[in-house]
């Protein structure tokens, strides 16, 4: 099945406690269907001090369901669906709000 989140994409938060959030896709759990994202569902770790790192509470993205996310439109930053189609002999993702390619 094809990604329609990818890692290094723009996303809006569209539920939850971080609803209408925006951040940049870290990285994606396709198989549990959640994704991190950058600066949302921040979530305070308390590490222990080592030789590399010096301890304390540390705020550390967490992951988030993937049903909550919606693309950001290239366009007008508004959230927005996925299509696929093919342009040139490649498959593509655009913004079904604009048609803009978000890839590619």
């Amino acid at each position: 099945m094809a990604a329609k989140v990818k890692k290094g994409d723009r996303v809006i938060v569209l539920a939850g406690r971080d609803r209408g959030k925006s951040g940049e896709v870290l990285s994606v759990d396709p198989k549990r269907g959640r994704a991190t994202v950058s600066g949302v569902n921040t979530v305070q770790r308390h590490t222990r001090q080592s030789a590399k790192s010096e301890g304390g509470i540390i705020p550390k993205a967490g992951p988030i369901d993937l049903s909550n996310l919606a693309h950001e439109d290239p366009k007008d930053g508004k959230p927005t669906r996925v299509g696929f189609r093919f342009e040139g002999g490649k498959k593509v993702r655009f913004a079904k709000r604009s048609g803009e390619l978000i890839d590619g």
